[in-house]
């Protein structure tokens, strides 16, 4: 039973974000390792506390906990999870854990450096899934950039890793920019609605701003200005470049978090939608159709890769593009679905990535060129990695296969062009996986004499089996994640259904 004066989401954001500071004060490697360890143990620890005290058949939000912060502009430090957003924080934990267990011993250089930084991430990316301010909210998605530029310009693996920092940074701070635009026009609407003057007519609290009606243009606008903000982040197309950059010279664990945890996508059925519901219904066929498009030139793109870690980073942009158009088909099958599928990429695409790590730590490559034959000295490396791939695929028995196949159908009700244009997309995305897979691990072996040790270490084993468990356990009981998301759907569409205009078929689209 957890306290009701618990600050439990506070607690999930200030220890990773404290551990990480106190970075500065541990003068050994291994004792830096020890700390990020406990810290990411304990922040597991913490996660499962909050899953296990949430109430799924509750709507509202849970945890609630609110202080003023800058009174003067009404801002305040509120936070709170409902069942969008509640699974999250458990996912950024497991994943902060596992990143920190595969990097080991591949980080020799600037370990407090690289470990404070994926801690001060991952507090600040809690942050995001929990704040229920939007000044509060805007802080932490900044704050994100910063440890992300650190360990792209001074953990990276490639030569070009200071451009990959500084490239993620620009079109980061460029994204911010409409979404604080947005935020204010929020605020100041919600002034004008109250007929208070500003600052004092001001707030940035977001179940007031989802009681303060919007006209239809600065509906459209706000709409259109929080897309566009969280597209970048996503990405979608044209948005997408900084990834395979990142992919290619960041360091594995930073990509595999960047990959497993979409912020973009999570920000647009969390902010986008409620708060313009009419906007987006009035845009749901612009945003499904560049989701689509984004799905499929993704997976296009990934076909022609001959690197496995960038061939990920386009898969991933893929799979990111058809979890936006199942949001924006504003119905229950795929929203449950586009949930379900964000959760899905803390395991899935994350543990490609990190997986994609140990073959550059143990080869020195992840080029197609350089490998062959993998599955001989590999033979568990290659085992879980297919599992992983099957997952990424939606194949039967994998945590994707619910997801994917929940999406596709709220697309085929809502579009049927859009859907089994998903379809195509789904079909080169098993040209491009299954290819790669049969090539680097069952082609001519090109390694020679490999010892034997190349396969997944003790270590290894525990991160990437773990990851391989949850997507079997998700595969064959989705319910698991379904059931957390279920009230909070169904509430978001009551929302939508109430923009609807009249009549059966508008009625029809939301259900």
């Amino acid at each position: 039973m957890i306290p009701d004066d618990l600050p439990l989401l506070s607690l999930l954001i200030g220890l990773p974000l404290a551990a990480g500071l106190s970075m500065v004060f541990v003068s050994q490697p291994a004792g830096a390792r020890m700390l990020a360890l406990a810290a990411a143990v304990l922040e597991v620890l913490l996660a499962t506390a909050l899953l296990g005290g949430f109430e799924p058949v509750a709507t509202g939000l849970q945890f609630v906990e609110r202080h003023a912060w800058i009174p003067s502009l009404n801002v305040h430090y509120q936070l709170g999870v409902d069942g969008v957003s509640v699974l999250f924080p458990f996912l950024g934990a497991v994943l902060s854990l596992a990143v920190i267990v595969a990097s080991w011993t591949a980080v020799q250089t600037r370990v407090r450096l690289y470990y404070g930084m994926i801690l001060a991430l991952e507090g600040a990316t809690v942050g995001v899934f929990c704040a229920t301010d939007l000044m509060l909210f805007f802080l932490f998605w900044e704050l994100t950039i910063v440890p992300v530029y650190v360990l792209a310009g001074f953990s990276g693996i490639g030569p070009q890793r200071r451009y990959a920092a500084v490239k993620y940074a620009l079109f980061m701070l460029a994204g911010g920019i409409p979404l604080l635009f947005a935020i204010m026009l929020l605020a100041l609407n919600h002034a004008h609605v109250l007929g208070i003057p500003a600052p004092a007519g001001l707030s940035f609290d977001y179940l007031a701003l989802l009681d303060t009606p919007l006209d239809g243009q600065l509906a459209t606008a706000i709409f259109l200005l929080l897309a566009l903000g969280f597209a970048v982040k996503a990405p979608l197309f044209p948005f997408h470049g900084w990834l395979p950059t990142l992919a290619m010279e960041g360091p594995a664990g930073l990509t595999a978090w960047l990959a497993g945890l979409k912020l973009g996508a999570f920000g647009i059925v969390r902010f986008a939608v409620p708060l313009s519901p009419q906007a987006a219904l009035e845009y749901r066929g612009l945003v499904a159709g560049l989701g689509v498009f984004t799905a499929v030139y993704g997976a296009l793109v990934a076909l022609r890769q001959t690197n496995l870690r960038r061939l990920l980073a386009f898969s991933s942009i893929s799979h990111v593009g058809l979890v936006v158009a199942g949001i924006a088909t504003l119905n229950f099958q795929a929203l449950q679905g586009a949930l379900f599928q964000l959760a899905n990429f803390s395991i899935v695409a994350g543990g490609l990535f990190l997986v994609a790590g140990f073959l550059q730590h143990r080869l020195g490559s992840t080029e197609i060129d350089s490998l062959g034959g993998l599955a001989k000295p590999m033979p568990v490396l290659s085992a879980l990695f297919f599992i992983l791939g099957l997952a990424s695929l939606g194949i039967p028995g994998t945590c994707g296969f619910a997801a994917e196949h929940l999406i596709l159908i709220g697309l085929l009700r809502q579009h049927r062009g859009l859907g089994l244009t998903a379809l195509f997309a789904g079909v080169v995305g098993a040209a491009y996986l299954l290819g790669y897979f049969r090539r680097a691990f069952l082609g001519p072996d090109r390694l020679g004499a490999a010892p034997a040790e190349l396969d997944l270490r003790p270590r290894e084993l525990l991160v990437a089996g773990a990851l391989v468990l949850w997507v079997i356990v998700l595969g064959l009981f989705p319910q698991l994640a379904l059931d957390l998301s279920d009230g909070a759907v169904s509430a978001l569409l009551a929302r939508v259904h109430e923009a609807l205009p009249d009549g059966p078929t508008s009625v029809a689209v939301a259900e």
